[in-house]
């Protein structure tokens, strides 16, 4: 702020005759003042840009795990593009923009109130005269700044949507080559692309348009101070006050225009996951379930209920067996049982308690399931069947693998347990469907969900796995099957149709029966 001030003393010593003492002064003055200012320039921005790596990355871990909580319906409303863009995109602009705009505000402040104290010193007059210009400048970049933020946040869902496009035709290459559908994919791509660049010129264009305002306000403003101040050109400290408090104006426009950009991530945070969960995490744990006069239709589809009055109890245990036509129910039951949905009727109950009212971790350590495509993820096959089990030892992991039948295809490998795999590669669809049944088996499970497990495995496989699932203190074991051998071995089975359980019992009383069990058995088999 006193640089500008002996910056003057300088050229009045010039102008009026050199004077060595007052010049040199000024200049010692000039050179201390201006080191200072570097330094604190210096400190400040070097201290921000520090701040901005540590803020990215909390805003980015607190983003993720709100994202991680939330209930599976969230996830089919929402596609994973766009939860890609605001958790790589959104983040970083919103840590970037927010730190970098305070460091401006912070100096932009200071020097404002510093350089409007100097000026009303040396002329209150010329100062009021250089404010006028503020009104006009707060009206423009309020203007602008609420129609750019608009286009802004258009910009970031037409990113969000392309991300989520090219994200879809990755993932389902294969299905995409099968069908030569590459150039449609390809136009696809494009449309969004197309989209997004034509909301970026719409929006450069209004940049623009307000950069030009700005330069003419500017220089009309500048040419009437000089007009009314020929004779102040002596005062110092005339020119840089309307740089600054334009730079203040345009600092709070860009705060809100960050906040614009943080406003999907906000949401996110704030997100209440619908199924929450309660503290009931006892001892001993039977595995006896009911479920109780469910309704249930999907949060996409809320007039389609996929159950209507769904009674059925596994008893601690037995081999429950659901067979019906798809679209039935069968699976549905299996992600209620899961927690991955609430019913909007009903209750499940686990052990006489709703199973809702468990803990988190003791209910999916105690619920265990194992599904017809398997995950797996691109880390170590210990790690893939230990996954979410930090002090599982190689012992459990070895065991459990036995039970599964994927020992000894795991033991001829390089490096055995350690091998590295990917999500997509590395194993046969067999050996994940062996390594994901070890997985499910490594918790020890008082409850275990089966749908389609054995689609993958070949006969020999198949016996194995049923007999360790039947051996010793087995659980209640709750099996979505269209296989023959095992909706025969079953101790119970339920058949749904139409959202309820149409009739159950064994094998052998269902045959007898000649219901509806017998003729899907004569149509399957």
């Amino acid at each position: 702020m006193l640089i500008p001030i002996y910056t003057g003393r300088v050229i009045d010593s010039l102008r009026t005759g050199y004077q060595e003492r007052e010049f040199l002064s000024a200049i010692v003055f000039i050179s201390v003042y201006s080191l200072g200012s570097s330094l604190g320039a210096g400190c400040r921005g070097g201290l921000f840009m520090c701040v901005i790596g540590s803020f990215t990355r909390r805003v980015k871990l607190a983003l993720f795990g709100a994202l991680a909580n939330q209930d599976i319906g969230f996830f089919e409303s929402v596609k994973t593009g766009e939860l890609t863009t605001r958790l790589s995109e959104d983040t970083t602009r919103m840590g970037r923009t927010v730190a970098l705009n305070i460091n401006v505000l912070l100096r932009t402040l200071i020097l404002t109130l510093g350089t409007v104290g100097l000026m009303v010193s040396l002329s209150w007059s010329l100062t009021l005269l250089v404010l006028l210009e503020t009104p006009v400048t707060g009206l423009i970049e309020r203007l602008y700044h609420s129609y750019h933020q608009r286009l802004t946040e258009e910009v970031r869902d037409s990113v969000a949507r392309a991300n989520a496009a090219a994200n879809e035709a990755v993932s389902g290459v294969w299905l995409v080559r099968s069908f030569h559908a590459e150039a449609g994919e390809a136009r696809r791509y494009d449309d969004r692309l197309m989209d997004t660049h034509r909301l970026k010129t719409l929006r450069d264009r209004v940049r623009a348009a307000y950069l030009l305002a700005r330069r003419v306000r500017g220089g009309v403003c500048l040419c009437v101070c000089v007009c009314v101040c020929v004779s102040s050109s002596t005062h110092p400290g005339l020119r840089p006050l309307p740089s600054v408090l334009q730079t203040l104006i345009s600092i709070f426009g860009d705060m809100l225009s960050s906040v614009g950009a943080s406003k999907k991530v906000f949401e996110y945070l704030d997100r209440t996951p619908q199924c929450t969960m309660g503290t009931l995490a006892p001892e001993q744990l039977r595995g006896h379930v009911t479920f109780s006069d469910l309704r249930f239709a999907y949060p996409s589809q809320p007039d389609s209920p996929v159950l209507q009055g769904f009674n059925l109890v596994l008893k601690p245990g037995t081999l429950t067996a659901l067979v019906g036509v798809s679209g039935g129910g069968k699976t549905t039951c299996a992600s209620l049982l899961q927690t991955l949905y609430r019913p909007q009727h009903g209750a499940i109950l686990l052990d006489g308690h709703p199973i809702c009212s468990y803990q988190h971790h003791y209910l999916h350590r105690k619920v265990s399931v194992v599904t017809q495509e398997p995950v797996i993820f691109s880390r170590s096959i210990r790690d893939n069947i230990a996954y979410g089990l930090p002090d599982c030892s190689l012992d459990d992991v070895q065991q459990a693998a036995k039970k599964a039948n994927a020992h000894n295809f795991i033991s001829q490998l390089e490096k055995g347990y350690d091998t590295e795999v990917g999500e997509r590669g590395g194993l046969s669809k067999s050996e994940k469907q062996r390594v994901a049944i070890a997985r499910a088996l490594v918790r020890r499970p008082q409850v275990l969900i089966l749908d389609e497990f054995t689609s993958s495995l070949d006969a020999d496989s198949e016996v194995k796995v049923l007999q360790a699932l039947s051996s010793g203190s087995a659980p209640t074991r709750l099996v979505i099957a269209h296989r023959l051998k095992t909706v025969e071995e079953a101790d119970h089975i339920a058949v749904i149709g139409q959202g309820r359980v149409l009739e159950q019992g064994s094998h052998r009383e269902l045959m007898e029966a000649r219901g509806s069990y017998y003729q899907l058995w004569e149509k399957l088999f």
